[in-house]
């Protein structure tokens, strides 16, 4: 029996994270704050082992904001070299525009107790309440939105639902 390369064996350990991108009927950014890091970020997380991406986002923005909303358009993928962490990929989904109803929901939400904050903010805000290299991130996605450019998020292949 041939044994594989080691590469396919033993692959790097990468951290793949998960945002989704929210407006509010004004355009605002639905941002969090946590106590572990600081500034405010877009809701979402880390992939567990095997975890569908497109289904990482949504658990941790329903966690984190209440929502259950279809995260299945990428708007930007940012690459992340190592430094304090392991080397990391982060993907901003669609979220989309919310409805009233939606508002509601999250103006009603009660996260969990890391959550620290669920605030709403426009673009011209975006800079004093994130860390630089989020709000580079959040800047490429909302320049893809207006330009109406997206990836499909794809299982195998096919377009993920």
């Amino acid at each position: 029996m041939t044994s594989l390369p080691r590469i396919l064996t033993d692959p790097p350990g990468r951290r793949l994270g998960h945002q989704a991108l929210i407006l509010n009927r004004d355009g605002a950014v639905l941002l969090i704050g946590t106590a572990y890091k600081n500034g405010l970020m877009l809701p979402g997380g880390s992939a567990e082992r095997n975890e569908l991406p497109h289904l990482a986002a949504r658990r941790h923005t329903e966690t984190e904001t209440g929502l259950a909303l279809p995260l299945a358009r990428v708007l930007a993928v940012d690459y992340v070299s190592m430094q304090l962490l392991p080397e990391g990929v982060n993907f901003v989904y669609w979220g989309g525009r919310l409805v009233p109803t939606q508002e509601e929901i999250v103006r009603r939400h009660r996260p969990p107790a890391e959550i620290v904050e669920l605030r709403w903010a426009h673009r011209a805000e975006l800079g004093d309440l994130m860390e630089a290299d989020q709000h580079r991130r959040l800047e490429q996605a909302l320049d893809a939105l207006g330009r109406g450019a997206h990836l499909p998020m794809l299982l195998r292949g096919v377009p993920a639902a």
